[in-house]
């Protein structure tokens, strides 16, 4: 079965879009919740899952993992950390908590959006251009 693959970097741009996508998701529950007592704010990291993903992609993983040597049946297998595919939900912390002990700071929240809608639009117009190469190829070919 012949299987098209457009470009190596496809599978990671559709990635960082989702990643981005949820991120917002986590920044706007941020700010919903800024007048709830005790809420505290919530971040995203998927950046370290984007550079495994890209390792894979390329063909550059340097394994660097050391194997755990079992003498014994009994002994339990290695536990990865953090597992592959899964982001990394973490409290922002360095914020300082209000008399409700929220944690949600307007201008931090607002600055975050910011930049991830900015990142969101460039990942954005990296896949729109990724794609435009293709359809220039097939319209081309259209015109022998």
């Amino acid at each position: 079965m012949f299987v098209l693959e457009i470009s190596k970097s496809a599978p990671l741009l559709s990635k960082a879009m989702s990643a981005r996508g949820l991120r917002q998701k986590m920044i706007a529950s941020n700010l919903a919740n800024i007048d709830t007592p005790f809420y505290k704010a919530r971040d995203i990291n998927f950046e370290s899952e984007l550079r495994a993903k890209k390792a894979e992609i390329y063909n550059k993983s340097k394994n660097k993992e050391l194997k755990l040597a079992k003498t014994d049946k009994a002994h339990f297998e290695a536990v990865k950390f953090p597992k592959t595919g899964v982001y990394n939900i973490f409290l922002r912390d360095g914020h300082t908590a209000r008399n409700d002990a929220n944690t949600v700071d307007l201008d931090v929240e607002t600055s975050e959006l910011s930049k991830n809608q900015t990142m969101m639009s460039a990942v954005t117009n990296a896949y729109k251009r990724n794609s435009s190469i293709f359809k220039s190829v097939i319209e081309s070919s259209n015109k022998l």
